[in-house]
């Protein structure tokens, strides 16, 4: 036994002290608790221990992926107490399979249809007798997919051997035939086909350690999940308030400033539609000139004034009553006319006029020598 353990030792030192970190360690538990077609889909299988009889002992190997590598040759009657301390807390968590010799199963080379992938087990039992001389009652059987072809069919070999000739072979591992989770069949080359023949119901199925442990630590890493996910969403939640509250103070200073532009171009409208009446419309020097030149000289005014398009004249004159066709045919104004009756003043002996015209744009420069001409010659 002593050489047992020295070997055992080489390998539990090449294995490590065991998962090479927390997570690692969680994460080969937590793989445990998958289904075994699962683990074979995600490549979580693992290593396994494979037990099989030789002459008066059995051989333990270990299978690293695809590699099998022989451990140590234990005696016949060692129980599983022994294995265990043998075995160590590392390799002792491994499953153990019973290896079965190439010579002692029969196997075959089977094409099926597609749809048979679903429900392998279930074709082959109504397959076993055609193909062997067993019917499914007789013999411990499964299969491997070795592939598809390309018009969809599946190419399996199936593995079986005698229900007695099993039972037997399981009896020769002794007492460690309780703890099997599984008996695969050995090909030509010393490897395990990839099939199990023992029944689901005598498989044992291993569970994590410290199983207590990791359903805390996995009830703590979800509550972790559910808090962080609450932190974030309420992260968000005041970042869109936030975001909010700044576009409406936005939204309010970008209301502000449309109404402020709105009030400037009316302003400049207005300022500019000002300076447009205010351009055509003649000035008040302009008027005055004007008014200057029609009055006749013994007419003074007392009062000349231009309110928006009206020009109203008061005054003294002792021909208040011609002074309207004096007026007349001026380019600054038109319509002009007298305003009440004529009131004499009997200090001046003057008649006091008030007279109204309505006040005309600029017109081309042309035109006002004509009028002028015509003012001159009636003067």
């Amino acid at each position: 036994m002593s050489g047992v353990r020295d070997t055992l030792q080489r390998f539990r030192t090449r294995l490590g002290p065991g998962p090479r970190s927390f997570l690692a360690w969680w994460g080969q538990a937590l793989a445990t608790w998958l289904p075994v077609r699962w683990r074979v889909l995600l490549g979580l299988t693992g290593d396994r221990l494979l037990f099989q009889r030789q002459d008066d002992g059995i051989e333990m190997s270990w299978l690293e992926g695809t590699q099998r590598h022989r451990l140590a040759q234990l005696p016949a009657a060692i129980t599983a107490d022994e294995l265990r301390a043998l075995l160590g807390n590392r390799l002792a968590g491994l499953p153990r399979w019973w290896l079965i010799p190439d010579g002692m199963a029969l196997r075959r080379r089977l094409l099926l249809p597609a749809a048979a992938a679903e429900r392998l087990h279930d074709v082959l039992r109504f397959e076993l007798d055609r193909q062997t001389p067993f019917t499914a009652n007789e013999a411990r059987f499964d299969a491997r997919v070795l592939g598809v072809r390309p018009d969809g069919q599946l190419d399996v070999e199936l593995a079986a051997v005698p229900t007695a000739a099993f039972a037997a072979g399981v009896s020769g591992l002794g007492d460690l035939a309780d703890g099997l989770a599984g008996g695969d069949v050995e090909d030509a080359g010393g490897a395990p086909l990839g099939v199990n023949l023992l029944p689901e119901a005598a498989r044992m199925t291993r569970q994590a350690p410290q199983r207590g442990l990791h359903v805390a630590l996995a009830a703590v890493a979800g509550i972790t999940l559910v808090l962080a996910a609450w932190a974030v969403l309420d992260n968000r939640r005041a970042a869109a308030d936030a975001f909010a509250s700044q576009v409406d103070s936005r939204a309010d200073a970008a209301r502000q400033v449309a109404a402020q532009r709105q009030q400037l171009a009316d302003l400049v409208t207005g300022t500019t539609v000002l300076s447009q009446t205010s351009a055509r419309r003649p000035t008040a020097l302009e008027v005055m000139d004007d008014v200057t030149r029609r009055l006749p000289d013994n007419t003074y005014l007392e009062k000349l004034a231009i309110e928006g398009d009206r020009l109203t004249l008061i005054g003294f004159s002792p021909e208040a009553s011609g002074l309207v066709a004096r007026l007349q045919r001026s380019p600054l104004w038109r319509n002009p006319a007298l305003s009440g009756a004529l009131q004499p003043d009997p200090r001046t002996r003057m008649d006091r006029f008030t007279l109204t015209a309505e006040l005309l744009g600029k017109q081309d420069p042309a035109a006002a020598p004509a009028g002028g001409a015509d003012a001159a010659g009636r003067d």
